[in-house]
This record gives C-alpha cells, structure tokens and sequence, in this order.
C-alpha cells in the first residue's frame, strides 16, 4: 500500500511495537513527523578512494571486492571478530568488525562493495575496523551525504535514516505548498518537495543550504504570521474603556518626580485603557528604570473605575517588597492592597479569597497562587506580570482568565530584548521602552578581572564591607549538561571557603536554587536587613529584593554568563545613593571571551548590551527553557538565521497588509499551517 503523510510509521517494515514507541519519544508517529524530523548534522560519504591511495585517518569511500570468505572469531566471552580481505586494483586490505557476526554472511567472493570509514596501516599492511559495507548494486548509505538525527535508546541513526529516505523516495511529491507562488519568486525560495528531499539527503552542499533557507523562511513566516493573528484577534476583543483621570493626581501621590520615560509609558498606557480594546503592552526597562511605577499607575487607574487589578511575581520576596512600597504609595489614594503568596495560609488566606471576591481589595499582589483555584475576584480589570520571562504565556492566560470580560493586560520585563527578537517573542503584545534611569542614581563601575588579581578583589571587597556596605558573590555558573545539583554543590564549597579562609571575621551568607524558598528567603531577608556582610549565591539572584545597601556584585567565572544575564546581576547592586561596583572574574586567556565582558565595563544600557549578546551569542539567553510560550522551532537558528527572520518577518507584514486575517482562499494551506504551528494554545486561532 502506497504511503502518505498521515500513514502510521507502524506500517513500515521493521516497525514494530517496541520499535513505535521508541519513535514516539522523538515525537514520531507518522510519515509526516519524520519528514519534519531534521538531522542535526551531516556526514559527507563522497570522497572515493583506493587501497593505494587511501589517505590514513581520513573517512572515504572505497568500491572493494571481496577475496575470501570471512573469518569469525571468539576471542573471549562478549568479544567476537569478523575479518574478511577486500581487494581492488591498487591493492588488499582487511575489515574488522567487532560484535558483528551476522556479517560472516553478508560478504560474498567475487562481489563488490561500497565501504565506508578511515584506512589505517602501513601500505603492506591496510586495514579498516567497522567500517560501513554495502553491496555496490544496492548502495544507500555510501557515496553521498548521509543525514545524523537526534536518536533515542532502541534507535540507531541507520534505521532512522533508512525509514527517512524511504518515506523521502516516497512521499516527497506529497508536500504541501502553503508558502504562495509569488512569495516564492520574490524571496526565491525552493519548492517544499525540494526542500524536503535535500533537508534529509542533499545532493549537495548547494542544494542543502537551498533547502534549509526554504525550511527556515517558512518557519519564521508562519511563526510571525501567527503573532500577527493573535495581535489581529485581540484588536477585535471587545474590551472596557476606562475614563482616564487627570495624570497629575497620580503624580501628587509620588514622593519623586516621574522621568520622561515613564511619563510617555503612562501617556501609552491611558491610550491603550481608554481604547475599548484590551490593553496588551509589554514594558521593557533595565532594572531601576520605575517599571513598578507604571503598574502602580495601572492599579490606579483601574481602582479609580470600579475595577479590580492582580499583579503577579515570580517570587515571594519580590511580591512583598512590591507589597510594600505600592501599599504605602496607593493606600494615600484610598487603594486596599491584598498579598497573596504561598506563605498566606489559613484563615488569612480565607479572609483574602472572600476580600477578592466581595470586591473588598483593588489590588492584590502575588505569586502564582494568584493562579490558584480559590481565587476568585468581583471584577478583574487589570492583570500585571512582574518579570516575564520567568512566566509562560500560559499562566499570564490563566490569570487573565479569571475576569468576567476581556481584562487589559500588563507584561513588565526588565530583560531588555532586541526589537527583532522582541517582534519574534511578544509579537502579539505593543512594545513600550523605559529608556531612562531615575535621576541620582549613578552607573555601577565596572571590571574585568583575572585570577592574578583575586587577592586585590577580596580586598577591595574587605574595604567596602569596612565602611559599612554589603556584596554579592556570585559563584560559577553552571556548565552546560550539569544539573542545578552540581550549582548547589559548587556554591556550597565556595561560601564554605570564603567564611573559613579569606573572611573568617565577616558574616557569610548562602543562597542557591536547590534550597527551599523559606530558606531562600530567609536568608535574603537577613541579607536585606543587614545581618549579613557577604551572600553567595547561583543566580537565583538575579530577580531579587532591592538592598540599598549592596553595594558590589562579584561574578565568578563570568565567561561562562551571557551580557545579558551579567547586566541583570549587575542590576542588583547601584539601588542606594552609595557608589557601586561590579567586578567580573574570569581566567579565560580567550580574547574573543574577554572582548565580550568589556562591553559590559563600557556601557550601562541594557538595549546595547542585549544586541552585543544577540550578535556574539544568539538569542538563548533571551529564550530560555520556552517559558515564553511560543511554539518550538523545528530549524530555525535565531542565532544563525536573523538575516533570514527579517526577510520573514518583512514579506509577512506585507502579507497581512493585503489579507490581515489571512481569509483569502488562496492562503488557506498557510492558515491550516499557522494554526498547526500554534496547536499547543489550545483555540487561539478558532
């Protein structure tokens, strides 16, 4: 029976149900996940050679006859040899294979074969061990570039790579074209059963790069498609206009005086709540750039029109230090503040749900507990998520779902992203930019330092605890493929070295992931309170409680951070009007490496910092763990690929300008493709 792509993989010979379920952990369960399955690498098996000239170490190709029929041996128990003498006209050699003995009958006298891997030995003496044998009549895995995949236990690359080419031979000419003709021509993209056939088996370097550019075009075009749609549907929500009170008594309410920056947001923001369309906005702003006074705005706003807002944090810590100020702050307004965290418990926590939902709190604050079951408000007009790379999509949804209508929504992010990148992971939300600093807060100074200046940085930070400050010291980051465990443990045996060895006489403090948040907690509140001179810590820090008084952050190993990551460390300290400095450790001899961690000592902006670790390193530090929700890339590299994404995102924009609900008839197949992309989110696009 002939294949097409929804056919069960269990239908190809040598599927069977050990086999299947091996391949669903991969996520493969038909022909068409397999074709959209991608290697990871290649393997280029054309070079041919001979015997004679054979380079030694090098793998290539040679058409060998077999000469005698082979030989197995036992050597010992577990260990068995099959020799066979392959022969062409330049000369003789042997091929070894270790545990293979069903190949004692795979060669035949006289026939010839294809092999594939490195000759070794000296000109008399040739050799090659497991090297890959077919029989040149029937090649398929010799003499052409042979796809590497990702693999799993119970399946080899051979196989996958067999059931990939046959399903390719087979179903090729099935791939659906959803990318229009013209678009096609104009960004001259590949067909997809181009595409399809030279991502898994290229005939050429020229014909897979060919395809990976189709493959990954498509990609960002259907993902920024999909954000578009979601932006498209949202501005079609009907949602409630706010009367926006006059801005200045808000200000009244300040002890300060509002930067420009944040009086443009808030001018944005009473746009936005005053519109009859739900607010969507993103605030991006470096840490200390007054985001939370935005949201404070925000609750105003919403209290002042009968309505109730929820702002979420990531952390405890965090929702009481913004407990705290917003309390003092909006209560002089007549605002009745609520925290809402998983240390509230009991009665506290009844009397707060019952608060919540008789309309008895304007603003509440918390964690996800806020997502909570028993939560339940009177009318919710206004979500805020603090921090948003720490939440998915997902959870800010759950929350906003909790309103009986459409709420506006609020998303704060003190990780400056770049435009490109921001269009990629918050498409569906309108960006605004806090792009000024309070006034009388001064740049933290900062170093770059080798081991050979260690003593000198454990002085420095002896002076500054002597005067009264506080510092952070954060230990190595943790190598990629190490688990938190590993972080925990390295950060243990550093603060154990630090309070015993070089500051016996101050108090060291511990934080790191593997702790449970009351400990966490407690020891960042005694930090907070003074108690202790020095906190070591992972990066668990790095969204932490405002301390005045810190007043140095010392990264180790900074090599090993991206900008990005190091700039919000950084953000923890420079929060009280003592000056403040951040000293970056490394023993790197890389100049590449050590080129990088000076753009931190020369720039204190966020924005040029993200696009200096956008340029250097890709957007993984911008991603994280897909916490941002969106949908899992399949081959797209935004490292690799930014000059592609916006070429993607240009010819996706013009697109929608055209059709913006994309409800042409002709752009059906993209539609159906873009809904697929986005099957994860439920009915978004329904």
């Amino acid at each position: 029976m002939p294949l097409n792509w929804t056919a069960s993989l269990r239908e190809l010979p040598g599927i069977g149900q050990a086999r299947a379920a091996s391949l669903e952990k991969l996520g493969l369960a038909t022909v068409g996940d397999l074709l959209g399955y991608y290697p990871r690498s290649y393997e280029d098996r054309r070079r041919m050679s001979t015997v004679a000239a054979a380079p030694e170490g090098l793998p290539v190709c040679l058409t060998l006859t077999a000469a005698e029929t082979p030989r197995l041996s036992r050597i010992r128990k577990g260990l068995e040899l099959v020799k066979v003498r392959l022969v062409d006209d330049t000369g003789s050699l042997t091929a070894t294979f270790f545990n293979q003995s069903y190949l004692r009958d795979a060669f035949r006298v006289g026939e010839d074969y294809v092999c594939f891997g490195k000759v070794e030995g000296p000109p008399n003496r040739r050799q090659m061990t497991n090297p890959v044998c077919e029989r040149a009549d029937r090649v398929k895995f010799t003499g052409r570039i042979l796809p590497v995949y990702p693999l799993t236990r119970g399946i080899s690359n051979n196989l996958l790579a067999g059931l990939t080419l046959r399903c390719v031979e087979e179903c090729a000419d099935q791939a659906e074209e959803a990318l229009p003709h013209g678009l096609r021509q104009a960004h001259a993209l590949a067909t997809a059963e181009f595409a399809c056939r030279n991502i898994h088996f290229p005939a050429d370097e020229i014909a897979l790069e060919t395809a990976r550019r189709r493959l990954i075009f498509e990609e960002l075009f259907f993902l920024t498609c999909g954000m578009a749609l979601l932006r498209h549907r949202r501005d079609r929500e009907a949602g409630t206009a706010f009367r926006i009170p006059p801005q200045e008594e808000f200000r009244a309410l300040l002890p300060f005086q509002l930067t420009g920056a944040q009086g443009r947001v808030m001018e944005e923001m009473a746009a936005d709540l005053s519109s009859g369309v739900p607010m969507n906005r993103l605030v991006q702003g470096d840490v200390g750039s007054g985001k939370t006074m935005l949201a404070a705005y925000g609750a105003w706003v919403t209290a002042r029109n009968g309505r109730q807002c929820a702002l979420m944090a990531p952390t405890e810590l965090l929702a009481e230090q913004h407990f705290r100020s917003l309390s003092t702050l909006l209560g002089k307004a007549g605002l009745r503040v609520g925290l809402l965290t998983g240390s509230v418990k009991g009665k506290a926590r009844k009397e707060l749900y019952a608060a919540l939902e008789a309309g008895e709190v304007d603003l509440v604050i918390g964690t996800h507990a806020l997502i909570s079951e028993g939560v339940r408000f009177a009318d919710l007009g206004l979500v805020v998520t603090d921090e948003q790379h720490r939440f998915g999509v997902g959870q800010r949804a759950a929350l906003a779902a909790k309103a009986k209508t459409s709420p506006h929504v609020l998303v704060m992010s003190a990780t400056p992203i770049p435009r490109t990148l921001s269009l990629v992971i918050y498409g569906d939300l309108d960006v605004s930019v806090v792009d000024e600093l309070p006034p009388g807060r001064s740049p933290v100074e900062t170093y770059v330092v080798g081991e050979d200046k260690r003593q000198r940085m454990y002085n420095f930070v002896r002076k500054l605890v002597g005067e009264g400050r506080q510092a952070y010291m954060v230990c190595p980051a943790v190598e990629e493929g190490e688990d938190q465990e590993a972080a925990g443990k390295a950060a243990v045996a550093y603060a154990q070295t630090l309070q015993t060895e070089v500051f016996p006489d101050l108090r060291v403090g511990l934080v790191h992931g593997k702790m449970k948040s009351r400990e966490k907690d407690a020891v960042m509140t005694a930090f907070a309170a003074g108690e202790l001179d020095v906190l070591v810590s992972t990066t668990v820090i790095e969204v932490g409680v405002d301390v005045p008084n810190a007043a140095l952050m010392v990264v180790e190993n900074a090599d090993r951070f991206g900008l990005s990551q190091l700039h919000q460390l950084r953000g923890r300290v420079g929060r009280g009007r003592h000056q403040s400095y951040c000293v970056l450790v490394t023993s790197t001899h890389n100049q590449d490496s050590r080129e990088r961690l000076r753009v931190l000592s020369k720039t204190n902006d966020g924005f040029k910092i993200a696009e200096e670790d956008l340029r250097l390193r890709g957007p993984g530090d911008f991603f994280g763990s897909r916490q941002h929700g969106l949908p899992q890339l399949a081959i797209a590299d935004l490292a690799a690929d930014m000059r592609v994404l916006k070429e993607a995102q240009s010819a996706a924009e013009e697109l929608l300008h055209t059709d913006p609900g994309l409800t042409a008839p002709e752009h059906a197949p993209l539609l159906a493709r873009v809904r697929r992309l986005f099957a994860d989110h439920g009915d978004m696009f329904n």
